[in-house]
């Protein structure tokens, strides 16, 4: 079988790469010559761990392929994958469909023998049935089903996302288009995974609804942990707790600074104008797109204060850039709000991320210095602050810490450091929803 995956961002990479390790034919194509040719020399334009690997072995079997033309590989495809990037629009908070419609005009005049368009880029409720209408308008003699199949790859483990899924969703409304789409992921059938068909509007809707509620998860834990501080509770043993309850569950019930990423702050936006445009209300996931940019902001509040309120003069080392762990992507991360709030507060920012110093260079003010590690980004730093939880930074002793600070401050916005232990070492631990060591005792 054959498949075209179009757009090589992080979807349409991670998804072709995988189908070409489940044994079929797959060619990535995209218009950025630089890109093509990058990835032609097994260059990768995303940190994703395990990627390399697996494009290269699959280049090598040749079963993956990448071009910037895509006539003769859609005309040849069984399936042809629309994974182009659907980002915020400007001014409004909708999905930008501007790049999935161009590429459904782009392939339909291509089209020969039976094919199934799949949308694999997050679309809102709708998008769908338009590029049917695309596509069947363009090119009217075209035997094509047009089908839905979200992605729900997380960054730092999209590889183990894709070959072991919690659930495959499509949908898919013709008997045809169901075959097909049921061959293409057969690979997981042997691992039982759950393959849910449903028609196009649902499949659609199951994309934002999970990613929204799992936002409104993370911000819940965050205010909780709020509220933990206020009465002297433990937030990790409120989410223990919580979590023990099969009906809730352990996941995403970490306090932190807010959410980020590239897809639950535009999914939960586009969620809330989709409700709009239906005249329905989501007003809690609109209260939590509102409250989890206000916290970002309130935790550059919280390094000020711990600080006695000014830190003009004083060096922060920032420890982490990118959103996430195991990921270089900088969209909406945290740091992104915070580091520049300390910087026009007079601070001088030493900072270190293993993988999304490049990326946040741009991004940042030109002020903020860049080190090679993050003992180098701790020595001589006033105050410490924890954004991004990378396993590296867990190893470092609060003895470490002690020994190369110029002074003793540390805020940990991702509680990786027990506070006993850091009060041993005579530093003074500021952290998200925790006790401190006197209320411990």
């Amino acid at each position: 079988m054959n498949i075209t995956v179009i757009g090589t961002g992080y979807v349409g990479l991670v998804s072709g790469t995988c189908f070409s390790e489940f044994g079929f034919n797959v060619t990535c194509i995209d218009k950025d010559d630089v890109k093509i040719e990058r990835l032609k020399h097994g260059e990768i334009p995303i940190y994703e761990p395990g990627l390399d690997d697996l494009v290269a072995r699959n280049m090598a079997a040749g079963r993956l392929t990448f071009s910037t033309r895509l006539e003769q590989s859609v005309a040849d495809a069984d399936a042809v994958f629309i994974a182009v990037g659907t980002p915020e629009r400007r001014g409004d908070g909708h999905a930008d469909l501007s790049f999935v419609y161009a590429a459904a005009a782009e392939i339909a005049p291509h089209l020969t023998g039976y094919t199934v368009v799949v949308t694999k880029s997050t679309v809102p409720v709708g998008t769908g049935r338009e590029v049917e209408r695309i596509l069947k308008s363009t090119n009217p003699d075209a035997d094509v089903d047009v089908a839905s199949n979200p992605e729900f790859l997380r960054e730092g483990s999209a590889i183990t996302d894709f070959m072991r899924p919690d659930r495959v969703v499509v949908g898919a409304e013709t008997d045809r288009a169901k075959e097909l789409m049921t061959t293409l992921y057969r690979p997981l059938y042997l691992l039982e995974t759950p393959i849910l068909f449903t028609n196009l509007e649902t499949s659609e809707l199951i994309k934002y609804a999970a990613n929204a509620f799992l936002a409104v998860k993370i911000s819940y834990i965050n205010q909780m942990a709020d509220l933990c501080e206020k009465l002297g509770a433990d937030v990790h043993d409120v989410a223990k707790g919580m979590g023990l309850d099969k009906r809730i569950g352990n996941k995403f019930l970490h306090p932190g600074p807010g959410y980020g990423g590239s897809c639950f702050p535009k999914d939960t936006q586009a969620l809330v104008r989709t409700a709009e445009q239906a005249s329905t209300s989501a007003s809690i996931v609109e209260d939590v797109v509102a409250y989890n940019k206000a916290r970002k902001l309130a935790m550059a509040d919280r390094i000020i204060a711990a600080a006695g309120g000014n830190i003009s003069g004083k060096t922060i080392s920032v420890l982490g850039l990118s959103f996430k762990p195991e990921t270089d992507d900088m969209r909406e991360s945290p740091a992104l709000d915070i580091i520049p709030i300390l910087i026009n507060h007079g601070a001088d920012i030493q900072a270190y991320d293993p993988a999304a110093m490049d990326q946040a260079k741009p991004l940042l003010p030109d002020v903020v210095t860049y080190c090679d590690n993050a003992m180098m980004a701790i020595t001589g730093a006033d105050i410490v602050v924890v954004l991004t939880e990378w396993n590296e930074f867990r190893a470092i002793a609060p003895a470490q810490l002690a020994s190369v600070m110029a002074a003793d401050i540390v805020v940990d916005l991702r509680n990786i450091f027990d506070p006993v232990t850091m009060a041993k070492n005579n530093l003074k631990l500021f952290n998200i929803g925790r006790m401190n060591v006197k209320g411990r005792e």
